[in-house]
């Protein structure tokens, strides 16, 4: 019985990715902007979520029979504007779709300023291409508004379908964004100048990285003005008049700090073999061997033909045809303290897949030898 060919990595594309590796691997730690690592708390963007109405569809609206919803809301906005629809009437729409619109309100946002705003259906509608949203209110997580939206959609998908109920869709043509389609209608508080103190909260709790920057911060402006409170929160001391506090705080985000090392780690994405390995990963002495067992299954039909003159019939009965191959497993040994590298170097003149390479991580993270948070998403 013949056995399957290896498929392997063609040696030149894996000397250069290994190369790549290894000049990665090498380049020293570059400074970073505090802007980059670290924010100031309560700068941030607060999500808004509304409900409105899409008009002007061609015909790709909701079908009110099974999206009420869609009628009691077109029935409520015509009374508000003074047009009363008697109670005995259902009107069958086919423009009109029930939509929920959401945005995020940027940090110092002011009255009067647009933002942009992401329309989706919530009902059976086939397509919003063509539509206009109708004047929508925006609220915040306290049930105050924040915004009004309106404007016409602009759509990137597209949908056809024909009466047999076969259709074809390109992209998703039931969601469709308005740029700047929405005006700010209330400013939120100011957290930048309120105390004495301002908050860096760092975007990756790390004690070397929090002290780096209080001393950072201490050589810059003078020692006392800043403290950490723990791996993610620096207090600074900054001006009380507004003006030098923007100014000081435009100093602060503009200097560089070497951040510290993160933590050895291996993440692996079991669902699409995806794996990715820190530069800090350490093995072990550890001996690997690694093969697996493929199994095949043909399935045929073998005819049975009667003699002749036998007055029989033909029958036709199912076979199956299964074959074990067992491949030849390789070991290869780590040594002590081996490097990413060398790591998969071996993986690779092992020849094993991400699926092979997944297995022989978890493996190692149970005999204890690897040197690596294992995190499995």
């Amino acid at each position: 019985m013949s056995r399957p060919t290896r498929h392997r990595r063609p040696a030149p594309l894996r000397a250069g990715l290994l190369g790549l590796l290894a000049l990665l691997l090498g380049l020293p730690a570059t400074a970073e902007r505090v802007k980059d690592l670290a924010s100031v708390a309560g700068v941030r963007g607060n999500p808004l979520v509304g409900y409105g109405l899409v008009v002007g569809l061609d015909g790709t609206g909701d079908q009110t029979s099974q999206a009420p919803f869609t009628v009691q809301s077109l029935r409520n906005m015509l009374n508000e504007l003074g047009v009363t629809v008697p109670s005995n009437v259902n009107p069958q729409l086919k423009n009109v779709a029930a939509v929920a619109v959401h945005a995020e309100l940027p940090p110092f946002a002011k009255p009067g300023q647009q933002i942009d705003v992401t329309v989706s259906s919530i009902g059976n509608a086939a397509s919003l291409r063509g539509g206009t949203l109708l004047m929508t209110p925006l609220k915040g997580a306290d049930g105050q508004i924040y915004a009004i939206a309106q404007g016409n959609l602009i759509v990137g998908g597209f949908g056809a379908s024909g009466r047999d109920g076969s259709r074809v869709s390109v992209n998703i043509p039931s969601a469709g964004r308005i740029p700047n389609g929405a005006m700010v209608e209330r400013a939120l508080p100011a957290p930048l100048g309120q105390g004495s103190e301002l908050l860096l909260n760092l975007n990756q709790p790390d004690f070397t990285t929090a002290a780096r920057l209080v001393q950072l911060l201490e050589q810059t402006f003078g020692e006392g003005v800043a403290r950490a409170i723990d791996p993610v929160t620096v207090a600074v001391q900054a001006p009380t008049d507004p003006t030098s506090r923007v100014a000081f705080m435009a100093r602060v985000e503009n200097l560089e700090l070497n951040p510290g090392e993160a933590r050895a780690k291996v993440v692996v994405n079991a669902r699409t073999g995806t794996i990715v390995m820190g530069g800090l990963v350490k093995v072990l002495p550890a001996a690997v061997t690694h093969g697996s067992l493929t199994v095949t299954i043909r399935e045929g039909v073998a005819v049975s033909q009667p003699g002749a003159l036998s007055a029989g019939q033909t029958v036709a009965a199912p076979t199956s045809d299964i074959q074990a191959v067992q491949e030849e497993s390789r070991m290869f040994l780590f040594q002590g303290g081996v490097s990413l590298e060398e790591i998969v170097r071996a993986v690779n003149e092992v020849g094993a897949a991400p699926g092979d390479l997944i297995a022989i991580l978890e493996a190692l993270k149970q005999a204890g030898a690897l040197r690596a948070e294992l995190e499995v998403i």
